[in-house]
């Protein structure tokens, strides 16, 4: 079960949702934060947190539209947002390349679609990616692509220099969150439980770009979204 923090009272409730080792994290936000939670799948994930009331919009950190060919604009505007950080950002791979069975496959597909290869971790985003897809096609709420580096960078007015990994890094993603209301500390249940430090604090940072989608002040990457063949407005909010 969800770890229910304290209740908001905003116009809307807002999730940000993370890739974690074990599954996915997700953290609730109206004014403030309202839950936690985990699953080992997307669409147990949100299923618990509208259990606790109805959700408007949902942030994942996560690929959402595929190009056919050529790099996703929101990935090389992502990187030049990012700055000093831009290797946090992969280069999604094109649908074709995705869908290969094996690396080697994938990277010779992307290479003649795009000119470039993908590295293995990137590739080993396939799996969620295709579940978010899924899931997003049904799902009652908005659904928004974020980059947790893009939000923080946002909320510091420019890049960041520590990395998430570091105690430094930690700790400034944490004081910004909670400038903006959003603080995460205390017994978070399963959540805290399955995921690390920085995969909650980049849950948080979803949720506050998913919050800015709702009062309609987040800004698109790129702006308009591109659209491909499969339909999706492709763009990365913050």
């Amino acid at each position: 079960m969800p770890r229910v923090l304290r209740t908001g009272t905003g116009r809307g409730r807002v999730l940000g949702v993370d890739a974690c080792r074990r599954g996915w994290i997700a953290v609730a936000v109206d004014d403030a934060v309202t839950g936690a939670y985990f699953a080992a799948d997307i669409q147990a994930l949100v299923a618990r947190a509208q259990a606790d009331g109805p959700l408007a919009v949902v942030a994942v950190d996560m690929p959402i539209g595929l190009a056919d060919r050529g790099q996703r604009r929101a990935d090389v505007l992502a990187r030049a947002e990012i700055g000093p950080l831009w290797a946090s950002v992969f280069m999604t791979p094109v649908r074709e390349a995705l869908l290969a069975a094996d690396h080697a496959t994938a990277s010779a597909i992307n290479r003649g679609l795009t000119g470039h290869g993908i590295s293995i971790q990137a590739f080993a985003l396939k799996p969620k990616l295709l579940e978010v897809e899924r899931w997003a096609r049904s799902a009652a709420a908005r659904v928004v692509e974020v980059h947790p580096e893009v939000c923080f960078a946002r909320l510091a007015g420019g890049p960041l220099t520590e990395r998430k990994s570091s105690w430094a890094g930690t700790e400034r993603r944490r004081a910004l969150l909670a400038g903006a209301g959003i603080r995460l500390a205390g017994d978070l249940g399963s959540a805290g439980a399955f995921a690390g430090v920085d995969d909650v604090l980049d849950a948080g940072a979803a949720a506050w770009a998913a919050r800015r989608v709702l009062s309609g002040d987040a800004r698109p990457i790129p702006d308009p979204p591109e659209v491909f063949s499969d339909g999706w407005p492709c763009a990365i909010w913050a």
